[in-house]
């Protein structure tokens, strides 16, 4: 029998990784697909919105968006809440998440340094910390996001400060999160569960 496929670039980052460790932590086996640019160039035409990840089931059409796909996979396997406000909620932290991408990842074009380092300093002063406050204010006593069970929306956060607290960003420190105790705590909570260390300790 067919397996689902998650097709991502060949990078454990970002929207393709969030939704592959759910995958994982909901126990389904699926074909990981990892591709390059050239695959990449040659296939976006074909897809639905020009965009990865791309989950694609069996007998369905390919599902894209990221947040999408974490939801279908969090209402079909107990990671994301039944109730409609919560799960809305958890939904509105997810597009949360979305918004620091869409603020930073321009900054992955610019070419000049001295222009790179210009506007992540920027980001760095003022948009960033004023995004974690909001975070903050909207996860509870954890350790997740929603208390002690792990959802799709500590996947995504998880990702998000990662993508920082690595030290990978150029001209944003990676300390840039630590004020902010809860946000830093989901992360380390979901970086700790033994599904996540068992996906990593494969690869």
């Amino acid at each position: 029998m067919a397996k689902p496929k998650l097709i991502y670039f060949d990078a454990p980052v970002s929207r393709g990784e969030e939704c592959r460790l759910a995958l994982h932590c909901a126990g389904v086996d699926f074909e990981d697909v990892r591709v390059g640019r050239e695959a990449w160039l040659q296939m976006k035409p074909t897809t639905p919105f020009g965009s990865l990840p791309i989950l694609e089931i069996p007998g369905r059409p390919p599902l894209a968006q990221s947040n999408a796909i974490l939801v279908l996979v969090g209402r079909e396997h107990d990671l994301h809440p039944d109730d409609a406000f919560e799960a809305a909620r958890h939904e509105a932290m997810m597009c949360h998440v979305e918004d620091l991408r869409a603020a930073v990842s321009p900054s992955l074009r610019i070419s000049d340094d001295a222009e790179k380092k210009k506007v992540r300093e920027a980001l760095a002063a003022s948009f960033l910390p004023a995004w974690a406050g909001f975070a903050e204010k909207q996860i509870g006593e954890g350790p997740f996001f929603a208390g002690g069970k792990l959802h799709v929306v500590d996947l995504k956060l998880h990702m998000a400060v990662r993508w920082f607290a690595r030290g990978g960003v150029d001209h944003i420190p990676a300390t840039i999160f630590s004020a902010f105790p809860k946000l830093i705590r989901v992360h380390d909570a979901v970086r700790d569960d033994p599904r996540i260390q068992a996906w990593y300790a494969k690869r």
